[in-house]
């Protein structure tokens, strides 16, 4: 129960910031209810370090010294996110047709990796279906 708790509670605080973060989107005025629908995507790739949601945005943890706390939280359930090269972050959901991708990048998690998958965005948070990931290596 505990862990449902927390995993919620880390959950709640990914929607918020990523909102936070993209919040020159709440300022503008909607003027129909499409401006709150996702916006139609195509099939893209990604690269970036795979980071644990409550450990990056609670404490600003990633990298290699973060990379054995991101397994066993990503292990435990802690959504996942990308870190892209740009500083920005992306919240990482499962294909629901076919969530092996996904799976996969539980174990990836504190390294980098390429995501495929679509973008979308709603109600200002941004994220990727994910349909494939394959490890990558670091860019130096």
């Amino acid at each position: 129960m505990k862990r449902f708790i927390a995993l919620s509670a880390v959950l709640s605080l990914v929607i918020a910031a990523v909102a936070f973060a993209h919040g020159d989107h709440a300022t503008k005025s909607a003027s129909s209810d499409t401006k709150t629908a996702a916006a139609p995507t195509k099939a893209a790739s990604w690269t970036g370090e795979i980071v644990d949601a409550g450990c990056y945005l609670g404490r600003g943890a990633m990298g290699p010294k973060h990379a054995e706390c991101a397994l066993k939280c990503a292990a435990d359930g802690m959504p996942l996110m990308l870190l892209m090269k740009d500083g920005k972050v992306v919240l990482l959901t499962p294909n629901h047709d076919n969530p092996d991708a996904y799976e996969s990048l539980k174990k990836m998690a504190g390294s980098m990796a390429t995501v495929s998958g679509t973008l979308s965005e709603r109600g200002g948070v941004r994220g990727i279906d994910v349909t494939g990931a394959k490890a990558t290596a670091a860019a130096n």
